[in-house]
């Protein structure tokens, strides 16, 4: 596949600079997320929905591509661009987190580290779906698929022990 020639690759590619463009966005306070919406700040709400979109699809997704393989390319699609939209989210969420003063973030340590998975996550994702490593001896397509695997556990981890965290339970 030549990935300079695809069009999803040049959508995915752009959904990452949009993400990155709204984080740098949130965190320097050119657009503000931090107003309330019940009891949490629309940037947090940001974030749980986007969380609960990887959390919940990549399973149903696992499960539907062995079911009906013949619709592989449409879940293919969604869950691609799912979970970048997702990921557009969830920086959103992190760069309003990060801002705020220490004191008013006392959960920073699982916060960054379920970023960084979530960073791995796509990074993963994308170097695989478009085959960029594809014949390179230095990395294996194979690691990639397996670290990407390995990957959504940690994520699920860390996202219990952030929500446990937030919530005072640990």
């Amino acid at each position: 596949m030549n990935s300079k020639k695809d069009l999803n690759f040049w959508s995915a590619l752009m959904t990452i600079f949009v993400a990155i463009f709204l984080l740098v966005a949130v965190y320097l306070d050119w657009l503000s997320v931090s107003f309330f919406v019940g009891p949490l700040r629309f940037g947090h709400w940001l974030g749980v929905f986007g969380t609960l979109f990887i959390a919940l699809f990549t399973p149903t997704y696992y499960v539907l591509k062995r079911r009906y393989p013949r619709r592989l390319k449409v879940m293919l699609k969604v869950h691609i661009f799912g979970a970048l939209f997702s990921f557009i989210l969830i920086s959103i969420h992190f760069a309003q987190q990060i801002s705020r003063p220490p004191q008013f973030y006392p959960d920073l340590g699982t916060g960054v580290i379920s970023y960084v998975a979530t960073l791995i996550l796509v990074s993963t994702g994308f170097l695989h779906r478009f085959k960029l490593l594809e014949g390179r001896r230095v990395y294996p397509p194979h690691r990639n698929r397996f670290l990407h695997i390995s990957i959504t556990f940690t994520f699920y981890l860390v996202i219990v022990f952030h929500t446990l965290r937030n919530f005072g339970l640990i």
